[in-house]
């Protein structure tokens, strides 16, 4: 596991839009953290990196919004869900063309492949972030530490 600290929802954002530079197509990225934690601050610097021209914002009621960029951009909230995810189609956005990102991800565990990269977003402060990525497998570990880099 890797950990680090941002100070700003700017700096937590540029984290991200680094992360976004490491990617390839079929990238899965899941995203944990209390309601307010950052999630989709996280994404929106995120979706920054790979070119995304639209505003992000949460798919909390559509539960799933796409993005074209470099690559597509699948942004999912499963908040609402359970462990259901592959019964509403999700799969193939996981295993498509481009990288899901999503939010909320422990409540649908087993839909989910295992290599990933896993982030925790804790608040500290106000402003404060603690980012904990936990890669599974070796392109995870990879793009992990470039971005701690």
């Amino acid at each position: 596991m890797y950990t680090l600290i941002t100070h700003s929802a700017a700096e937590t954002q540029a984290v991200a839009e680094r992360l976004a530079t490491l990617v390839e197509a079929g990238t899965v990225i899941t995203l944990n953290g209390d309601l307010g934690a950052g999630k989709t601050t996280f994404t929106q610097g995120f979706a920054k990196g790979l070119g995304v021209t639209r505003n992000v914002n949460s798919p909390t009621f559509t539960i799933m919004k796409q993005y074209k960029g470099r690559l597509p951009l699948y942004h999912m909230d499963v908040y609402r869900l359970e462990d259901t995810g592959d019964d509403i189609g999700l799969e193939e956005y996981i295993n498509g063309d481009g990288v899901a990102i999503v939010e909320w991800s422990n409540l649908i565990e087993s839909s989910l492949p295992e290599e990933r990269l896993a982030i925790t977003i804790e608040r500290v402060s106000d402003e404060e972030r603690k980012l904990t990525l936990a890669p599974t497998g070796d392109r995870y570990v990879r793009i992990a530490k470039e971005v701690l880099a």
